[in-house]
């Protein structure tokens, strides 16, 4: 169960990463100045962490070392949320491909992230003892 919560946030990390950039892309990305660039530069790192994180959950099998890079995913993929919505955003026009496509998909992906995520870290607080 482990191996397969592993792969499945490393591959969700990589989708946060890249989709932006690849899947669901953004405005015009040869334009700096555009909030929407930044907001996928942003996402690139935080699903390199969430991904590198997925891969240290195939590495470490201490339970409590794995809650910990559990609450690492999800405060991640927290701060992927608020990036899309809060800190940085997309452009102010609605019908723009990153309003339209992009921050719709990093939504969806991240709240899957989450509820995923939260319910193993309960999974896992009920096997400590009290």
């Amino acid at each position: 169960m482990r191996r397969i919560i592993a792969i499945a946030v490393t591959a969700i990390g990589i989708l946060l990463a890249l989709g932006p950039r690849f899947l669901f892309k953004v405005c015009d990305t040869h334009t700096n100045v555009m909030r929407c660039n930044w907001m996928a530069q942003a996402e690139i790192g935080i699903g390199a962490i969430i991904a590198l994180l997925g891969i240290a959950l195939l590495i470490f099998i201490d339970i409590k070392i794995q809650l910990g890079l559990f609450i690492g995913i999800l405060l991640s993929g927290i701060h992927a949320l608020l990036i899309a919505h809060v800190l940085i955003g997309g452009c102010p026009t609605a019908s723009m491909p990153c309003n339209t496509t992009a921050i719709p998909a990093i939504t969806v992906i991240s709240i899957l992230l989450l509820v995923g995520i939260s319910s193993y870290i309960i999974h896992i607080l009920r096997k400590f003892p009290t």
